[in-house]
């Protein structure tokens, strides 16, 4: 997964002085992922992964085209 960048501040004098801070050792860059159970993580990866075939699976052949249809139906009425 990629990693995500820190917020940067809205005020450009704010960001400055983070930018400033960083450089000099004064602050420290965040760790997001350091506060993340790396067990759950991967529990979640690989239930997303075969949600949406197990889902299909489960499905009647009427009701998997009636899904088709309806998305294709708002793919094309967004793009005109």
């Amino acid at each position: 997964m990629a990693e995500k960048h820190p917020k940067r501040p809205r005020d450009l004098n704010q960001w400055a002085k983070r930018m400033v801070d960083l450089a000099t050792g004064n602050a420290v860059e965040n760790q997001a992922n350091a506060t993340k159970d790396a067990a759950a993580v991967s529990l979640g990866r690989r239930g997303g992964l075969k949600g949406g075939k197990a889902r299909a699976a489960k499905m009647p052949p009427a009701q998997r085209a009636e899904i088709a249809r309806k998305a294709a139906k708002a793919r094309w009425d967004k793009q005109s």
